[in-house]
């Protein structure tokens, strides 16, 4: 089985598209644990595409429209936005890679919504076993979103403890294994 079989349809005996299953992976963890990185890559290899909480609120930025918005109002359009694109997706039973720090609320929500559509949800949650390489993470990088800001250490600390790790991820991967290690363990469960 290649790669692409696993969320991509496939041609039949006779040359018809036997559809396959839609699957919703959602890659979530603090900021500088790998979550993007493991999305764009998984995203790549199916041919999904990758839906980023923070790409979405960057190209909202020069509108004004997050200028006054408090922490609930802002949260409230940021998990909005990538639900509807989840929810599109979905309409066209095709799967989709989100990346995005969740809580179990949102993870909920969402099972609910793949459920409805007859799709999967998987839960990747990202770490960082080894802080002393996560802190340095976040303080060379560079991700290059336009209009959005980079996060400094003392921000990742305040997600820490707004976002506990999740109950209900399928699967936690650790950043301080190699990219191709942790695709190789997203893409094994994918199968």
């Amino acid at each position: 089985m290649r790669d692409s079989d696993i969320l991509c349809p496939s041609l039949g005996h006779h040359g018809q598209e036997v559809p396959r299953v839609a699957t919703v992976v959602v890659f979530t963890g603090l900021p500088g644990s790998g979550k993007s990185t493991l999305a764009e890559r998984v995203a790549r290899t199916f041919g999904a595409p990758a839906f980023s909480g923070d790409w979405l609120m960057g190209a909202l930025k020069p509108f004004g429209v997050l200028d006054h918005l408090d922490r609930p109002a802002y949260l409230d359009m940021y998990y909005g936005l990538l639900q509807t694109l989840i929810v599109h997706q979905l309409m066209l039973n095709q799967s989709a890679i989100v990346d995005c720090l969740v809580d179990g609320d949102h993870v909920a929500a969402w099972r609910e919504i793949a459920v409805r559509h007859g799709a999967n949800l998987v839960i990747v949650e990202c770490a960082c076993g080894d802080v002393a390489l996560h802190r340095s993470r976040i303080e060379g990088r560079m991700r290059g979103i336009p209009d959005w800001h980079e996060v400094d250490w003392a921000h990742v600390e305040r997600m820490r403890s707004e976002f506990p790790p999740l109950a209900t991820a399928d699967i936690v991967v650790d950043a301080v294994n190699s990219v191709e290690t942790n695709s190789s363990i997203v893409l094994s469960l994918l199968q």
